[in-house]
């Protein structure tokens, strides 16, 4: 068995790729996931009770029973466990920090046999056996054994030219009220969300280039400033990139199980 902690967008192309190879997988989540490319994060199952990526489904747990029940069917199961408690009840081999809070938030070599991280804010060989390249370039996806990945630049990857224009940021704290969706072709200055402020009142959350929704947070969430909330890709041909797993998932997925079959051939 193995446990994934989080199950975002990144971290969906991980357990999407463990799942088709034929292991089971385990996905910890918060209480209310704030994935912004949403159809293809299992994490919405915490939401939809089940929610598939690419023709694998991660079904909704709320219990040991479930649990052997999902992964039974083939399915990937998903509880809403924070801290990690179901860790210590299932004893899995192997554990993955997918979470990607640019942080640790708790996992430790202790966890199972085998620890990986994806990203800053862990050091492989103390905090975690192996820590995963995530930053974008020549060295995305290596496997690093001793020390840390490349620390966090907050600027995103660069998409025809495009950085930190193709971003959206909660300007304030309130509660999102979506007007796009995902996948919709948008233009500049279009207005695609209000977040409701302390004082109701309407801010607007505007496109910064012309291109297609990527990705939005879920439509009524209670978010804050600064939180990064969307997502354009300026490829507008692009638009079923917006229903797949992305380029720099499948890479990342593909380091994480090389270190799983070394693992298990051992």
């Amino acid at each position: 068995m193995i446990v994934v902690r989080g199950a975002g967008d990144l971290a969906s192309g991980v357990i999407h790729r463990l799942n088709r190879c034929g292991f089971d997988v385990v996905c910890l989540e918060v209480e209310k996931p704030l994935a912004i490319r949403r159809n293809v994060s299992f994490s919405e199952a915490v939401y939809e009770g089940e929610f598939s990526v690419e023709g694998v489904c991660a079904k909704f747990c709320n219990n040991i029973d479930e649990i052997k029940k999902a992964i039974k069917d083939k399915n990937v199961a998903l509880v809403v466990d924070e801290k990690g408690e179901y860790i210590k009840h299932l004893k899995p081999d192997i554990v993955i920090d997918c979470i990607l809070a640019k942080k640790n938030l708790g996992t430790n070599k202790d966890m199972a046999k085998l620890t990986i991280a994806l990203g800053p804010g862990f050091c492989a060989g103390k905090d975690v056996d192996i820590v995963i390249e995530t930053m974008r370039g020549h060295n995305l996806g290596k496997i690093i054994n001793s020390g840390y990945a490349l620390k966090n630049t907050s600027t995103p990857g660069i998409i025809n030219g495009v950085g930190k224009e193709r971003v959206g940021y909660a300007k304030e704290s309130g509660i999102i009220e979506n007007i796009a969706s995902i996948g919709s072709v948008v233009k500049k200055d279009e207005v695609l969300a209000y977040i409701i402020n302390k004082d109701n009142e309407k801010i607007d959350v505007k496109a910064n280039i012309d291109g297609v929704l990527r990705g939005i947070i879920r439509n009524k969430s209670n978010i804050v400033k600064g939180l990064k909330i969307l997502d354009i890709d300026p490829r507008i041909e692009e638009v079923n990139n917006c229903y797949t797993i992305s380029d720099k998932a499948r890479c990342i997925a593909g380091s994480v199980l090389e270190e799983v079959v070394r693992f298990y051939n051992k």
